[in-house]
């Protein structure tokens, strides 16, 4: 994203002319940044050889989970919903695992029904009904057990899953017990540990923390697991000036970690797949000035984007059409829903903006649309993917006759 001649780009389209043709609020993805994206990240582990599973929850657009397909990616998915996504998207089986605290019977039966790679367990309530589900079917189901290894993610308390107050996974204790269970199974074939810290994660040093806890963990559980799967949470610089996550101290340290060992390493990425390819385009519906600040409201709100609402994630904006004058004054952008956190940001020394002006908020492809709602029954935006010149909507914009 660029600008050219003052005019803001997505590759080569320009956002002014999207917004006056599909009109607003829009989310508008770029495939060149997708597909350097996944390569980065292969590039990037290509010495471990990875199974890298996309996070469906980060973003649940069919089209979009197609084309990430085509890069040979599989799903990590955490519902049944997203598992029957995945494979509507021609997403391998045996490239799928299942994630999640509280998998129904139903959920298992689906996924034991599509022979997916993994379902990986957080309790030993959910190996038990497994175990009965694969028992009726006559079947061997391939299992993970799911660690909490209380390693801190240093990041936001809101989306922190691996320390002991959190819900996900199992302690120690329990996770020897449940590997002794497995292997005491005929129904249940335990293949894989499994650990995810967290989201949002700019620090290598967590990471090598939450392997050194594996480490110790399988040597003590005298186990031989296939698999390894690591999640994912790996973060995206939302702000300015962000310092980015060093993918190659992160690989050393798998390295490391594997040398002796023949597991394979399972990834479950999200943001850093999808994260910075969208923006959400938006129009400035009225300005309105009090004593403090002036308020740019705007045709987006928090049912269109949830995060900063949820936990005070920060977006940057930016105008589609830039000028050279700033205003004065601090501009807070908020949205019309009847909520006081329907709001984006304050920005200082932004450009003096007026009413039916475009802008955009930056990074919104992660957690954007898949965490969208029709509260205030506001219709969901359109979806849009940009290939070069070409144009594509890959989701139609709801409309309310959908809703009501």
């Amino acid at each position: 994203m660029k600008f050219i001649n003052n005019k803001l780009r997505i590759e080569n389209a320009i956002i002014q002319n999207i917004a006056q043709r599909y009109n607003t609020p829009a989310y508008c993805y770029s495939y060149k940044q997708l597909k350097d994206n996944v390569n980065h990240f292969k590039k990037n582990f290509s010495s471990i050889s990875p199974l890298i599973c996309f996070a469906i929850k980060s973003n649940t657009n069919i089209n979009l989970i197609k084309e990430i397909k085509k890069f040979g990616l599989g799903a990590d998915v955490v519902s049944m919903g997203e598992l029957m996504i995945a494979l509507k998207a021609g997403i391998n089986p045996k490239k799928i695992v299942f994630s999640g605290v509280g998998k129904t019977s139903k959920e298992i039966n689906y996924a034991i029904d599509n022979k997916i790679l993994l379902i990986n367990a957080e309790s030993k309530s959910e190996i038990k009904e497994i175990e009965k589900i694969a028992k009726i079917k006559k079947t061997q189901v391939q299992v993970g057990i799911r660690l909490n290894p209380n390693t801190d993610a240093k990041t936001l308390n809101q989306i922190s899953t691996g320390k002991k107050e959190n819900k996900f996974g199992v302690n120690d204790k329990i996770f020897y017990e449940l590997v002794e269970y497995c292997k005491n199974s005929k129904n249940i074939t335990l293949k894989c540990l499994s650990v995810h810290i967290g989201s949002q994660i700019l620090d290598y040093k967590p990471y090598e923390k939450m392997l050194k806890v594996i480490g110790n963990v399988i040597k003590k559980a005298k186990f031989n697991f296939e698999y390894i799967d690591l999640g994912g949470g790996m973060g995206i610089s939302y702000e300015k000036n962000t310092k980015k996550l060093n993918y190659k101290k992160y690989n050393l340290a798998i390295k490391k970690f594997l040398k002796g060992r023949k597991s394979k390493i399972i990834f479950e990425p999200g943001r850093s797949i999808i994260g910075n390819t969208a923006v959400l385009i938006s129009k400035i519906i009225y300005i309105k000035r009090n004593n403090v600040k002036n308020f740019v409201i705007i045709d987006a709100a928090m049912n269109d984007l949830m995060r900063p609402a949820l936990y005070g994630a920060v977006h940057q904006i930016l105008p589609a059409i830039k000028k050279n004058k700033k205003s004065k004054r601090a501009y807070e952008f908020v949205g019309p829903i009847c909520e006081s956190t329907d709001k984006f940001t304050t920005i200082k020394n932004f450009q003096e903006v007026n009413e039916k002006d475009i802008i955009v908020i930056r990074d919104v492809g992660a957690y954007g649309m898949s965490l969208s709602s029709n509260y205030n029954l506001r219709p969901k935006p359109i979806e849009i993917l940009i290939k070069g010149s070409k144009i594509k909507v890959i989701k139609k914009r709801q409309k309310h006759k959908d809703i009501i």
